[in-house]
């Protein structure tokens, strides 16, 4: 995933009134779906902590179709980059929006489907969480795997150290 320039980035309260409009869509519709990154820091602290380049949700593969046709009615526009895996992304004017795929193992474990092989996802991560920031309601991923999640070691120096900064507001949550 590509990072955008200071001067690029959307303001919070565009990329929350599109999370509120793809929470409405998606939840209107019966589509699961999970905030994660940055953005499920935010809604787990209850506050905007720092930038944003993009809206992250995970969504089980077998809806992306009917996704897709929901947000190409709303505007955005697929724009896949050309080594995704596990995920794509969207575009409607200068925000962008990451879908990570889900599917389950037989024995109920969630992971994302990659060309080669799985990316496994903490246990219990997709339940029923739903916060609320500055008014708009969305479902998102569980805490401890968002703190496991924000954990892992980055190799790229930028993702390692907005993780830093995530996980510094994350362990003041219980």
């Amino acid at each position: 995933m590509t990072t955008r320039r200071e001067t690029d980035r959307v303001p919070a309260a565009e990329q929350l009134a599109a999370l509120a409009r793809i929470h409405e869509l998606l939840d209107g519709q019966g589509i699961e779906y999970w905030l994660f990154g940055g953005w499920a820091v935010d809604f787990h602290a209850g506050s905007v902590t720092r930038t944003h380049d993009d809206l992250d949700i995970a969504v089980w593969l077998k809806d992306h179709n009917r996704i897709a046709a929901l947000l190409a009615a709303d505007g955005w526009r697929h724009a896949p980059e050309g080594h995704e895996d596990g995920y794509t992304r969207y575009e409607r004017g200068a925000l962008r929006l990451e879908l990570a795929f889900l599917a389950a193992s037989e024995e109920g474990h969630v992971y994302t489907p990659l060309r080669e092989g799985r990316a496994a996802w903490p246990d219990e991560a997709f339940e029923d969480d739903v916060a609320e920031l500055a008014g708009v309601r969305a479902r998102v991923i569980s805490l401890p795997a968002l703190k496991a999640d924000k954990a892992e070691r980055r190799d790229d120096p930028i993702v390692a150290a907005k993780d830093r900064a995530d996980l510094a507001t994350l362990s003041t949550l219980s």
